[in-house]
């Protein structure tokens, strides 16, 4: 089967990949479509240490091929979008209601694929850059045959991490004012999330004019761009003396001040971009002071299983924008120019199809 494999250097487009066969509690879903999401990138780029050979991606939709022993759900022929999150559904974590929490589901890399003879490495617990993947079927969640799967495909990373940040993580409330750095795939997510949620100021910060359209069009009310004066004394003027909620999409040591130092008293920063994992954050003590935090947030702090089904709804009532989010869809032999692109910052998110 094809897929994309990555060897620490370089991409390259492969036929000969196998996966193995679905082991209890297992199914191997067909890819129909995935997004390139920024820690595939980073991966890449070496920002995000890991294990090679690896097959990448992390954001699919797709259709049940087969299941393994003990499945009841999902079943043979049905439509559904991945999840990274192979928790363990039996924890205390995942009891409560936390499963971003469980401990079993975080940095245990598997091998289920080979290639000649040589074991390769899935990636976030997925690797959607390949024709078929062995999962959980917990890591899948069922969704409507007429919903598109290069829309679909977007929920499974950038809609839990960004909108899950507001709903689970910051519990943006109605009339709050919000700051988001950074107004990509995820950033665009937390935009419309904190419109669904009702917060009266949003305002978008980002470098890259091109964006200001879009992020007006997903809710933000302002757009500010750092190239063009003082971002933190534009933000603390739109939101009359800073905001409460402030999402750093970018992850770098120089947004994480600047959107601290944009907070109001009481506020909270919501770290979701991924600096490398030695990057040293660093913030003026005196802001503590106020009652101000830092809050790390892992993939939205999102209930899969939960959030996929509402999210979808929302989108089929028009209220979160999905199609919007899909800046252009890729042929698979077309990856390389995929990956070009979006390191340009051409995209909100590029999608890879599988389909002819």
């Amino acid at each position: 089967m094809k897929a994309i494999l990555f060897d620490g250097n370089h991409n390259r487009i492969v036929d000969d990949l196998e996966v193995r066969a679905p082991a209890e509690g297992e199914v191997v879903v067909r890819i129909h479509a995935s997004g390139l999401c920024q820690s595939d990138l980073s991966v890449m780029s070496g920002t995000i240490p890991f294990p090679v050979p690896v097959v990448l991606g992390h954001e699919g939709a797709g259709v049940v091929e087969e299941v393994g022993p003990g499945v009841s759900t999902p079943r043979v022929g049905e439509h559904v979008v991945t999840s990274t999150l192979a928790n363990c559904g039996r924890c205390a974590e995942c009891g409560s209601g936390r499963p971003t929490m469980c401990r079993r589901s975080y940095g245990t890399p598997d091998a289920p694929f080979r290639r000649r003879g040589e074991k390769v490495h899935n990636f976030a617990a997925l690797s959607t850059f390949s024709e078929r993947i062995v999962v959980r079927a917990g890591q899948t969640t069922v969704i409507p045959d007429d919903i598109p799967f290069t829309s679909a495909c977007l929920v499974g990373c950038a809609v839990l991490t960004g909108a899950g940040a507001v709903f689970h993580r910051a519990r943006v409330a109605p009339c709050d004012r919000v700051a988001v750095i950074g107004v990509g795939g995820v950033g665009l997510n937390v935009v419309q999330a904190a419109r669904l949620a009702g917060a009266a100021t949003i305002v978008a910060v980002d470098t890259n004019e091109a964006k200001r359209a879009q992020a007006l069009r997903f809710g933000a009310t302002h757009f500010v761009n750092p190239d063009s004066g003082d971002s933190v004394e534009a933000v603390k003027d739109l939101t009359r003396d800073g905001a409460d909620h402030v999402f750093d999409c970018v992850g770098a040591p120089a947004t994480v001040r600047r959107g601290f130092e944009m907070l109001s008293w009481g506020g909270q920063l919501i770290l979701l971009g991924v600096p490398p994992a030695d990057t040293e954050l660093s913030v003026p003590a005196g802001l503590l002071y106020l009652d101000r935090s830092l809050l790390g947030c892992r993939y939205g702090s999102s209930r899969p299983s939960a959030d996929i089904p509402r999210y979808l709804e929302l989108y089929r009532s028009g209220r979160l924008l999905l199609d919007e989010l899909v800046t252009r869809t890729y042929r698979f032999d077309d990856f390389h120019q995929l990956v070009d692109d979006a390191r340009a910052a051409q995209l909100d998110r590029g999608v890879l199809t599988f389909l002819p």
